[in-house]
């Protein structure tokens, strides 16, 4: 979690909803059963207090200076991070992903689990079904010849920086959390939601409002 923010400034901590934009993450991590620690890798002084005062089960570790240029490699992060914190899987999520559940979580822990040694690595992904084209005009994904309807294009799918679990030797060997046999994860469009830009925020934020309503105060009535 860094403390600075060119496009959203100061995202990571500015209240989104009805709290700071980690707590959210910190919340739902801390709602998986197969979780057994939370690291939050950070340089700023703000999620410091903040997870002093409201995550007292939660370990933080201080980024050091040359890792905290925004042009930083976050593999070179994380293997700072598996330096500090020995463990056997590794989960990765972004404080940019507050729709993300704590249910989608479990359920990507469990398809690696299950999966054994298959693969090495599993990545949060959104389906994409669109037309797409490169900046000169050329067709990526269909033939302009063939007007077929969208829903029957071969899907792509978007990294979407939701969920990484990786092992660490799979960071080592590869240098990449995402290893040589990955099991792309499917999420849903909406609870994949990555905040980015400002547009991404006021989006997120809205879809958040609609799903977490306040409760509407109710006036008694006065006795006659």
């Amino acid at each position: 979690m860094r403390h600075d923010s060119r496009r959203v400034v100061g995202k990571n901590y500015r209240v989104f909803g009805d709290a700071p934009l980690f707590h959210h993450i910190l919340n739902t991590l801390l709602a998986c059963p197969s979780i057994e620690q939370i690291v939050v890798d950070t340089d700023s002084p703000v999620v410091k207090s903040g997870c002093k005062k409201n995550f007292k089960s939660v370990k933080v570790i201080d980024r050091p200076e040359h890792l905290r240029d925004e042009q930083t490699s976050m593999n070179d992060v994380l293997k700072h991070t598996i330096e500090q914190m020995p463990a056997e899987v590794y989960l990765q999520t972004h404080t940019t992903n507050p729709l993300l559940t704590s249910e989608t979580i479990e359920t990507a822990i469990a398809t690696l689990r299950v999966a054994g040694d298959r693969y090495d690595s599993l990545f949060g992904v959104t389906r994409m079904q669109q037309r797409l084209w490169t900046s000169d005009g050329r067709p990526v994904n269909h033939d302009p010849n063939m007007l077929i309807r969208t829903q029957d294009l071969e899907p792509l799918f978007i990294d979407n920086s939701c969920i990484y679990l990786f092992k660490p030797e799979t960071l080592i060997k590869t240098g990449n959390r995402i290893g040589n046999a990955p099991r792309p994860f499917e999420i849903d469009r909406v609870e994949a939601i990555d905040i980015d830009e400002e547009s991404d925020w006021q989006m997120a934020e809205s879809i958040y409002r609609m799903m977490n309503p306040k409760p509407v105060a109710r006036k008694k009535a006065k006795a006659a």
